[in-house]
C-alpha cells in the first residue's frame, strides 16, 4: 500500500534578533571612533592611578599568602586580583602586565592548582608585576621586562603540564 504524500509546508520562523537589534548596522561613524578615542586619551594620566590601586591589592593579596598559604582564602584573593589585572593592564597602556598577570591567573586557578603552586612562584609574579609598572616596563619590547615574563610563563608552563600529566593525583583531588 503506498502512502498518501502530504503536501510540505516551509515554515520560516521571524527573526526576532533582527527586529530587536533594529535592522541592519549602519556605516561606522569615523568622528565617534575618533571621540572614543580623544576620550581615552584624555584618561591617559588616571590609568596610572588606577594601575598603581591594582598593584597594591595584588600586593596585599601576595602579603596574605605568604602568612596564610595559597590554598587558604589569601589563594583565592590573589586569583581575582590577578585575573582583574590580567584584564586591565593592556588597557591601562601595561601589556606586559596583562602578561604576567595572565601567566599567574594559569598558575592558581583551581583549587588543585593552588594546592601544587609553590608559594615563591605566586610571589614571584607579584613581585615582577609591581616590578615593571614601578620601572615603566610596559610591554616586551623592554629586554629585561620580556625575560622576565618568559621565565615566568615557563616555570607555570612546566608546573602545569606535570599537574596534567597526573591524572591519579587530579582523580583524587576531584
Amino acid at each position: 500500500m503506498a502512502k498518501k504524500e502530504q503536501p510540505i509546508e516551509m515554515i520560516t520562523p521571524p527573526n526576532m534578533l533582527r527586529v530587536k537589534v533594529g535592522g541592519r548596522v549602519g556605516p561606522i561613524d569615523e568622528a565617534a571612533i575618533a571621540r572614543a578615542e580623544a576620550a581615552l586619551d584624555d584618561m591617559k594620566d588616571v590609568f596610572g592611578e588606577w594601575l598603581e590601586s591594582e598593584v597594591q591589592k595584588l600586593e596585599a593579596a601576595s602579603k596574605r599568602v605568604a602568612t596564610d598559604g595559597l590554598e587558604s582564602e589569601a589563594g583565592e584573593a590573589l586569583f581575582a586580583r590577578a585575573h582583574d589585572l590580567r584584564g586591565m593592564g593592556t588597557t591601562y597602556n601595561f601589556p606586559i602586565v596583562t602578561r604576567m598577570a595572565g601567566s599567574l591567573s594559569k598558575l592558581i586557578e583551581t583549587d588543585e592548582k593552588r594546592a601544587i603552586a609553590p608559594t615563591s612562584l605566586a610571589l614571584a609574579h607579584t613581585g615582577a608585576i609591581r616590578a615593571a609598572v614601578r620601572q615603566g616596563i610596559r610591554d616586551e619590547k623592554n629586554p629585561i621586562g620580556r625575560a622576565l615574563a618568559q621565565e615566568l610563563e615557563s616555570q607555570v608552563l612546566e608546573l602545569v603540564a606535570e599537574f596534567e600529566d597526573q591524572p591519579v593525583a587530579r582523580a583524587a583531588a576531584g
